[in-house]
């Protein structure tokens, strides 16, 4: 355990989350999503609802200021412009940090998982319940 570190972080993420460098992306990935297809760097966080891990990972992870759309979800196939029940739980999550979710198509949003830092497969049962995080910096005081 660790101070002022929330539980759910474990070794293996809080290890990427810190390698990670100003623009990488990081996949939070449901349950569906191919991750191990996807990842060049798969970190298993099974039995871990989507919205309880973005909390911790936000809780680490500054999100950029400098690009339009650091925080987007998957559309939903047929109907992009539906927000599923989870992604409006990530919406609520990212807004409190000051970061509004957008919207990438499916398969970009895959082409773009083939390329991030990490994917990190949740235990996010709902579908869409992907989102792809743009890491940022953190400015000296």
């Amino acid at each position: 355990m660790l101070k002022g570190i929330d539980p759910i972080l474990n070794a293996d993420l809080l290890h990427a989350l810190r390698a990670m460098g100003h623009g990488d992306d990081l996949v939070l990935a449901d349950a569906n999503f191919p991750a191990t297809t996807m990842a060049r760097r798969l970190i298993r966080m099974d039995g871990v609802p989507g919205p309880r891990l973005l909390q911790a990972i936000l809780s680490v992870l500054p999100i950029d200021d400098f690009v339009p759309d650091p925080a987007l979800r998957i559309e939903v196939v047929g109907a992009p412009d539906e927000v599923p029940p989870v992604c409006a739980e990530y919406a609520a999550i990212l807004q409190h940090h000051g970061v509004t979710l957008g919207r990438i198509d499916r398969f970009a949003f895959y082409d773009r998982a083939k390329q991030a830092f990490a994917v990190v497969a949740s235990g996010e049962a709902r579908l869409y319940g992907c989102v792809l995080l743009k890491k940022g910096v953190i400015r000296p005081s």
